[in-house]
């Protein structure tokens, strides 16, 4: 899996100029899935992101996690993160996984993260979405499971 993580002040998402979810400071999570991805590689990640600690302290030093602050989650499916731009000028997404499994562990990952996050908001799985978003920093972070944990 891999999660391009935005720490923001207001992230919504729409779909056909409805907004489906939106949150106030917390984590605005793109989140890409591949085939080798699976439940417990979700449950790593899921943990990981609720855990971080990117919230500034009294001191202004990054030691608060969402809980610290009653921060909020918007997830929005995203397999563009798995492009393929080596040859040619035309990314290839081979490397995203199955749409029906990817649905599956998008929608575990989310009920995952509902366990430790008061509020988890959503995007619409294959749907052409539109995101706006104040980033707060900026601070973005990038995450592959790969790296993280040594998953395939």
């Amino acid at each position: 899996m891999r999660a391009v993580l935005q720490r923001v002040t207001q992230a919504s998402v729409a779909v056909d100029g409805k907004t489906i979810g939106s949150i106030g400071t917390g984590f605005l999570i793109f989140l890409g899935v591949s085939d080798a991805d699976d439940e417990t590689v979700a449950d790593k990640l899921a943990d990981k992101i609720c855990r971080l600690r990117i919230f500034e302290d009294e001191k202004g030093k990054t030691n608060r996690s969402l809980s610290d602050v009653d921060g909020e989650l918007l997830v929005v499916s995203q397999f563009t993160l798995y492009a393929d731009c080596r040859k040619g000028n035309r990314p290839g997404f081979t490397g995203a996984g199955d749409p029906g499994k990817a649905n599956r562990l998008y929608e575990y990952f989310m009920e995952r993260c509902k366990s430790q996050v008061k509020r988890v908001e959503h995007g619409e799985f294959g749907a052409d979405m539109k995101v706006e978003l104040s980033n707060d920093g900026p601070f973005t972070l990038m995450l592959d499971s790969r790296e993280l944990f040594g998953t395939v």
